[in-house]
């Protein structure tokens, strides 16, 4: 069975202004997320599925989706805030949907298959999608199968400000020991350095693994995620600003023994728009790639 695409392209976007994931970078005007979905295919992925807001639902049609007819199969899915289990109810006061985890769950109607999870707004590179299509192709679809793409944290940094990075612990075997969520980590001239909830800042040397929320799984992960949804309602449902991530998916599912994850190492540059500044390096780096015959230009030619 040929995996799945799940892209999360419901963010709100506000470090950047506007809907960045429809911002044009390639030479033929071309989105970082046409380069996925052309990488995604070249490695045997056959649908893609996105998961977005309602109130992009016209642009993402008439900008994205026609860009891939006839290319893969698509479809479309909803991130809403409303969509909890029967008997829960939003906060009064909160306006964001409750994150990553939420998101791969919004999805869950459209996957009958493996899948792999990406962000609209990444450019992950082809060695990232032959690792996890290859990882997708072979595993057994009814049993709990997990893997990520790790990168080195210096090649996904930003010049212009912070980002957040889940820094992985992987054993000798490759498989994933933990995964922390640090939501403020800073490229400085001394260094990088994470900025901690308590006010300490940690340094850091910039080789860890780190996840940039490419995962792959099968689908008997959304069954856990759906329980351990409920789980963080129970606990955090009245946070206003509270996220159900998918790394804290995995790491209640590595801790308790249920799973293991398998780390697909890449050295591969990833790069992203998190600022507007982004931008031009963006697409000077993807014109760097075309002219070295990696994509053509224009891409669906």
């Amino acid at each position: 069975m040929k995996p799945a695409l799940l892209v999360l392209a419901a963010g709100m976007g506000s470090r950047y202004g506007g809907i960045k994931q429809i911002e044009p970078v390639g030479p033929s005007g071309e989105i970082i997320l046409e380069y996925s979905v052309y990488d995604a295919i070249r490695a045997g992925f056959d649908k893609a599925v996105f998961v977005i807001r309602r109130d992009i639902e016209r642009d993402f049609t008439d900008h994205v989706l026609t860009r891939f007819d006839s290319k893969i199969q698509t479809e479309v899915v909803f991130q809403d805030l409303h969509d909890l289990p029967r008997e829960y109810t939003v906060p009064e006061g909160r306006q964001k949907p409750w994150g990553t985890g939420h998101a791969v769950l919004s999805g869950s109607p459209a996957l009958s298959q493996p899948f792999a999870v990406i962000n609209a707004d990444d450019f992950y590179g082809s060695q990232a999608f032959d690792a996890a299509g290859q990882f997708l192709s072979r595993v057994d679809s009814h049993a709990l199968e997990l893997c990520m793409v790790g990168y080195r944290l210096d090649k996904t940094v930003s010049d212009h400000g912070t980002v957040s990075r889940g820094l992985c612990q992987v054993d000798a075997r490759g498989y994933l020991q933990d995964v922390e969520e640090h939501t403020k980590i800073e490229k400085t001239p001394e260094g990088i350095v994470s900025h901690l909830a308590d006010g300490t800042a940690q340094e850091l040397t910039g080789d860890e693994t780190v996840s940039m929320n490419l995962f792959g799984f099968t689908p008997p992960l959304l069954d856990r995620a759906r329980s351990q949804f409920k789980d963080f309602l129970d606990q955090h449902g009245n946070d206003l600003k509270a996220e159900f991530y998918i790394p804290k998916v995995v790491n209640t599912l590595i801790h308790s023994g249920e799973a293991q994850l398998s780390v697909l190492q890449t050295d591969a540059q990833w790069f992203g728009i998190t600022y507007q500044e982004d931008r031009p390096r963006v697409i000077q780096s993807i014109r760097t790639l075309v002219d070295q015959g990696r994509y053509p230009s224009p891409l669906w030619s």
